[in-house]
């Protein structure tokens, strides 16, 4: 929302600096983006006066001019647009000059073989306005050497503020004033428009065939009009925030919709056929509309139409067909009601943005509609002249009261500010409530303009926001006899723990949709009923994802398609397997592609080239565990996986066979085939929830390093079992012998083939003893291992190999 600082005291009186009015905006919710000095960016510009121009002879679309700057020497200036003429007064860059569209600073060149000396200036090559279609035309009274800024009135300082969209009431510099003199900074003026009493009946009835789109409907015909450009002030106004003036009548409804938040439509007369009919469009209905593009409507959205078709897409753009122009006399001035979620979803299927659709879809003043009518129609009158018809009213703009029972003790409670009844009542009557009653409660009415405020937390809000954020108490929580509890919880915890292991091993984190197609859901093990968006915001994306790798590979591949071929990402998020909250996870999932290996990703003189395989994906997956908290010494590693991984290149990690943590391997090339990707690449997927939670500690802490001063022994066992025992039983079984005296047991050797009978094995494991209270000696050492061979044969069926 941009507006001037003499815009902006057409309805404020306040003698405030601009830097006031700027802090304060800021303090009351109204954030100030920018304040652009117009004069100070265009200085470098000034007015010229075109004295000939002719035909470059090298060049059909060129002309040669000469310019007079008002220095006594006419400069020669080469230039393309088609309203280059003899007589023009423009805008003239000298050399030197930075001309912002075209990052260039101009300089003295030849052009076609003719030498140019600066450059005449378009609206959209100095940020002005967005018309380039040719040349800056400046009036005729233009004073030659002077900056044009000046000339177009653009030496006001322009104030751009940031809205939040529970503000509509400050889409108008009208509600901005309002706000600031219930701050102090000025006292607000009661602008309000005089009723316009028409001198004949309308002869254009309105039907409303669609109440549920629009609620209300205003049209008055002002006959007798002379339309053309409007005044030199209005003009000002609307070049000084960016708008390009088209004509006074367009100008007027430009106008209102920033000066009051209030958008307008006007048709002309004499286009429109029949009665006007506000109804949905059919399927396949076209509008050619004022942007001069054509656009395709639907059942979901609401047009105007007379007899004959379609005249306006209502609230967001008007027709062509039915514009008005230098040669209209009669003038259809129309101010609805529309429905806010309908506008919204019209302009974003068309992809239109307007000015009338983002006031609109956050809500207009429903009791301005009529006045507003009146407004423009006094506008008309007094510009362009005219015989106003009684208005013509369709529906029912009455707004509905909203009343607030509102206890005062309501702000120390939520604001902790002690502001006294009278101050409380001046706030909010300024801003245009309503206040009843003396007692600790009151009533507040909610004028119509603020369809944000529903109860008394907002009432609180609008008392402090106007005596000022600054002003609320700082007040330091108590912290009591007892330590502060975690703020963080579990998963939490593990959430960042995880991100930042991941990060460290050269990872790049990722964010994906949280929706998959129905085919790679179904391809991870997903794809339920439950699980399928009622309405997704695209066909590919229907469904809640049950793991995160699909979104993954696909940012692999498509950094892939574009050259990026060694990549490694990662993302922590939310994978759902069912419909309740206890079936919803958070996984930490990461890939690696091609050459990305941990020790360096890519090709390199010094190394071999070597692509990933399932160790790095096994090494990033136990990262995880160990920045998450997990037991490791207790993790078992699982040879296969899910469906999607190789059966022979992936293992499944878990503690016991029914708490399964995570997976990790190379991907399955038929699911990469599914996917349409391209390996090799390999991942895991960890479930934080499923790492169990830590013990509670004891009261007495243990040390966290505890050295044994004697020296530690190594044994080594080979045993011979079934080619299907797992290593990982040998190892638990070696270690549970004796938990305080033995420290590791380490896979060191696995060998099968000759010198083994077939269907076995020889799995050789280092097991280290380390003492605490004395030196074993060599019968305590063998009884130990005696014990170790016993409890291995015991589980595993395994004998000690000679």
């Amino acid at each position: 929302m941009k507006f001037t600082l003499p815009w902006l005291k057409d309805h404020l009186e306040t003698t405030s600096s601009l830097d006031e009015i700027v802090d304060k905006l800021t303090m009351i919710g109204l954030e100030v983006e920018a304040v652009e000095d117009k004069a100070k960016e265009f200085a470098p510009f000034k007015v010229v006066q075109i004295l000939e121009a002719v035909q470059h002879p090298n060049a059909d679309r060129l002309r040669v001019c000469k310019v007079d700057n008002g220095t006594g020497a006419p400069l020669q200036i080469v230039c393309g647009a088609p309203n280059a003429r003899a007589g023009l007064k423009t805008v003239l860059g000298l050399p030197g000059t930075y001309i912002p569209a075209k990052d260039i600073t101009l300089s003295v060149g030849k052009i076609r073989g003719v030498e140019s000396q600066g450059m005449m200036i378009s609206g959209a090559e100095i940020g002005l306005n967005d018309d380039h279609s040719g040349i800056i035309e400046m009036p005729a009274d233009a004073p030659i050497g002077a900056p044009f800024a000046e000339v177009l009135g653009l030496g006001d300082a322009v104030i751009e503020i940031n809205l939040t969209p529970n503000r509509p009431d400050c889409t108008g510099v009208n509600g901005i004033a309002r706000d600031l003199g219930a701050a102090m900074i000025g006292t607000y003026k009661q602008n309000a428009p005089k009723p316009i009493k028409g001198t004949y009946p309308c002869p254009v009835k309105v039907t409303i065939e669609a109440p549920e789109l629009c609620p209300a409907f205003g049209l008055r015909l002002v006959r007798g009009v002379k339309n053309g450009p409007s005044p030199e002030w209005l003009q000002k106004r609307l070049t000084a925030i960016g708008l390009r003036p088209i004509n006074a009548l367009v100008d007027i409804t430009n106008y209102i919709t920033f000066d009051r938040g209030r958008p307008l439509h006007v048709f002309d007369a004499k286009k429109v056929t029949g009665n006007l009919t506000v109804r949905r469009a059919q399927n396949g209905e076209q509008l050619l509309a004022l942007d001069g593009k054509t656009y395709t409507l639907d059942q979901g959205m609401c047009v105007i139409a007379d007899a004959r078709a379609v005249e306006s897409l209502a609230g967001i753009m008007g027709g062509e067909e039915s514009g008005c122009d230098e040669n209209t006399t009669d003038v259809l001035i129309e101010s609805a009601l529309w429905s806010e979620i309908n506008i919204a979803q019209t302009g974003r299927k068309l992809g239109i943005n307007t000015d009338a659709r983002y006031r609109f879809e956050r809500g207009v003043d429903p009791a301005f509609m009529l006045p507003g009518l009146d407004l423009a129609t006094q506008m008309v009158i007094d510009l362009c002249g005219g015989e106003p018809s009684e208005a013509v009213v369709a529906g029912d703009p009455a707004p509905k009261d909203r009343l607030i029972d509102f206890p005062l003790s309501e702000i120390p409670r939520l604001s902790g500010l002690k502001v006294p009844f009278p101050e409380v009542r001046r706030i909010l009557e300024r801003l245009g409530f309503f206040v009843a009653g003396q007692g600790d409660q009151v009533k507040v009415a909610v004028p119509s303009w603020r369809p944000d405020v529903h109860g008394r937390a907002d009432i609180v809000e609008e008392v402090v926001r106007i005596v000022g954020v600054d002003e609320v108490p700082s007040t330091p929580f108590p912290r009591g006899e007892h330590a502060r509890k975690p703020v963080l919880t579990t998963i939490q915890n593990r959430t960042r723990k995880a991100k930042r292991a991941l990060a460290a091993r050269g990872l790049t984190e990722a964010v994906t949709w949280s929706f998959v197609s129905k085919r790679e859901a179904e391809l991870f093990g997903g794809g339920a009923a439950e699980l399928v968006l009622a309405n997704p915001i695209a066909a590919e994306l229907s469904d809640m994802r049950p793991s995160l790798l699909p979104g993954l590979i696909a940012s692999a591949q498509k950094n892939a398609d574009r050259g990026f071929n060694d990549v490694a990402l990662f993302e922590v998020g939310q994978i759902f397997k069912g419909e309740k909250p206890e079936d919803q996870f958070t996984a930490a999932t990461g890939l690696r592609h091609a050459l990305a290996k941990p020790e360096g990703i890519g090709r390199h003189w010094s190394l071999p080239a070597k692509s990933v395989d399932a160790f790095d994906a096994k090494a990033d997956a136990f990262a995880v565990l160990a920045a998450a908290g997990a037991p490791m010494a207790a993790l078992q590693i699982v040879p296969g996986g899910p469906a999607w991984f190789h059966p022979g290149r992936s293992g499944t990690i878990q503690m016991g066979p029914k708490n399964v943590i995570g997976y990790f391997g190379e991907l399955h090339p038929r699911t990469l085939a599914a996917l349409k990707a391209e390996g090799p690449l390999v991942a895991f997927e960890v479930l934080l929830e499923a790492i169990p939670e830590p013990k509670a500690r004891a009261t007495r802490a243990k040390p966290l390093l505890e050295l044994s001063p004697f020296q530690p022994v190594e044994r080594d066992f080979a045993f011979l079992v079934d080619a299907g025992v797992k290593a990982a039983e040998i190892v638990r079984s070696a270690q549970n012998v004796d938990k305080k005296l033995i420290t590791n047991v380490a896979v060191f050797d696995v060998y099968e083939g000759k010198g083994i009978e077939p269907g076995k094995k020889s799995i050789a494991v280092a097991v280290t003893l380390q003492p605490r209270e004395k030196t074993m000696t060599d019968a305590e050492i063998d009884a130990l291992g005696q014990k170790i061979v016993a409890e291995v044969s015991k589980r595993t069926g395994g004998v000690l190999r000679a």
